[in-house]
């Protein structure tokens, strides 16, 4: 259950206390745009505005790194992920990838 891993950006959890520490962990996406996409974004480049076929791609692929990311801690025993980040880089000028990684934990609630 994805659903139950909780992300966080931060290096700890507020209201929770970390129990367990799995390392770190990462979802990857490569994704690569048709050569329509391409030519259009080209032209973008050379007239100006947002070109948003890779505006759209970009998000899709944070979304389904994130989800990844999420399946990885949980196949650990994690259920939370600390310290999240993205990170975007370009293979061959054709494909983008996408990770999403960070600290695979255990937490629990503090007791108050």
């Amino acid at each position: 259950m994805t659903d139950d891993i909780i992300l966080t950006t931060m290096n700890d959890l507020p209201g929770y206390e970390v129990t367990e520490v799995y390392g770190e962990c990462f979802g990857l996406v490569v994704r690569a745009r048709n050569a329509f996409a391409n030519i259009g974004a080209g032209f973008r480049t050379v007239f100006g505005g947002e070109a948003k076929g890779y505006t759209k791609l970009l998000a899709d692929s944070r979304i389904q790194a994130t989800e990844r990311l999420k399946e990885a801690a949980a196949e650990r025993g994690a259920n939370a992920v600390i310290a999240m980040r993205f990170d975007c880089n370009e293979i061959g000028d054709i494909m983008s990838e996408v990770a999403a990684y960070g600290t695979a934990v255990r937490v629990v609630p503090k007791a108050s």
